[in-house]
C-alpha cells in the first residue's frame, strides 16, 4: 500500500486520540476518510476538523461490540466511496481492575470494545478487501501493555495480549494474499482513554469505584498522570502511515519500555532452558 492517493480508510474511534490522529495523516496523504465512533457530538466536530485537509471525510456512529453496528458502517463506508484499503481497528476502552473487585461487567466491557471490536472489524472488511483485489492494509492498535504484565490483573492487558497474538496471526495468513497488517502498540500517548467510562452503556453496569488508595486506584492515578505526558498523538500516526507503506507488521513508539518486554522475554527464556535441562 504506498500509494495511498485515492484509497479509503475506514477509522474506528476516530472521534479523537489516535483514530483522530491517523484519520488526519491518512487525509493529509490523499486518501478518502470515514470516521467511526459511539460520541455523535465528537464525532461531527472531528469530521468539521479533517474537513480542512480534504472533502472526502464523512462520519458515522458506530458501536463496534456490536457486529450488525460494524456490518452497517462497512455498508455506508462502500456505498459513500467505493472500495476500502485501510481498515483500523483502533476503538479502544481503559477498565479497571485488581483482585479485590473482579467486575465482571467492566471484564465484558473491555474485551467487547478492545478485543471483539478488532474481531468485528477484521471479520467485516476482511473478505471484502479479499474481493476487490486492489490489496489492502489492516491497523490494529494494542499496546506496550499486550507485550508486559505491568498493568497487573487487568482486562484492558488482557485484551491487548490477545490483539497481539490475533494480528500476529492475521499477517501469516494475509500477506499473501497481498492484504498487509499493521499491529500497533504505543505506550502512554495524550489521550482521554482514562476517561473512557463516560461511553460505558448501562448493559454493563456502572464502573466501579476505585478506592484512591488501593494498588489499583494508585496504579489508575499513575497512568492518568503519566498519560498526560506522553507522546501526541499525530507521532503515532506517522509511524503508523510510514508502516503502511512499508508494510511493517509492529509499530512500537516508546523504546525506552524495551527493558520491560525484555525481562519478561528472558523470564519465558530461562523457564524454558529449565525445562531443556529436565
Amino acid at each position: 500500500m504506498r500509494d495511498l492517493v485515492g484509497k479509503t480508510a475506514f477509522v474506528t474511534g476516530g472521534a479523537n486520540g489516535i483514530g483522530l490522529a491517523l484519520a488526519q495523516a491518512f487525509a493529509e496523504a490523499g486518501m478518502n476518510v470515514m470516521l467511526a465512533d459511539v460520541e455523535p457530538g465528537a464525532l461531527a466536530a472531528a469530521v468539521e476538523r479533517l474537513r480542512d485537509f480534504t472533502p472526502k471525510v464523512r462520519g458515522l456512529v458506530c458501536d463496534v461490540t456490536d457486529p450488525v453496528s460494524v456490518e452497517q458502517a462497512a455498508n455506508t463506508t462502500f456505498e459513500e466511496f467505493g472500495n476500502v484499503h485501510v481498515v483500523c481497528n483502533n476503538a479502544g476502552v481503559a477498565g479497571g481492575s485488581g483482585i479485590d473487585n473482579i467486575s465482571l461487567d467492566t471484564w465484558r466491557w473491555v474485551l467487547d470494545v478492545n478485543l471483539m471490536g478488532v474481531l468485528h472489524g477484521v471479520r467485516t472488511f476482511l473478505p471484502r478487501i479479499r474481493a476487490h483485489g486492489e490489496g489492502g492494509h489492516i491497523v490494529n492498535t494494542a499496546s506496550m501493555a499486550g507485550l508486559e504484565s505491568g498493568l497487573g490483573f487487568s482486562p484492558y492487558a488482557t485484551s491487548k495480549f490477545a490483539v497481539v497474538a490475533m494480528s500476529e496471526g492475521l499477517a501469516r495468513q494475509v500477506n499473501p494474499l497481498g492484504i498487509g497488517v499493521t499491529l500497533l502498540c504505543p505506550g502512554f500517548v495524550r489521550t482521554d482513554i482514562s476517561a473512557s467510562a463516560r461511553n460505558r452503556p448501562e448493559r454493563y453496569g456502572p464502573a466501579p469505584v476505585l478506592d484512591p488508595e488501593s494498588p489499583e486506584g494508585r496504579l489508575a492515578a499513575e497512568s492518568a498522570r503519566r498519560q498526560q505526558s506522553g507522546l501526541d498523538p499525530s507521532d503515532i500516526a506517522a509511524r503508523t502511515l510510514s508502516a503502511i507503506r512499508k508494510g511493517e507488521l509492529y509499530v512500537f513508539t516508546h523504546p525506552e519500555m524495551h527493558a520491560d518486554v525484555k525481562a519478561r522475554f528472558a523470564a519465558i527464556e530461562a523457564a524454558m532452558d529449565e525445562a531443556a535441562a529436565r
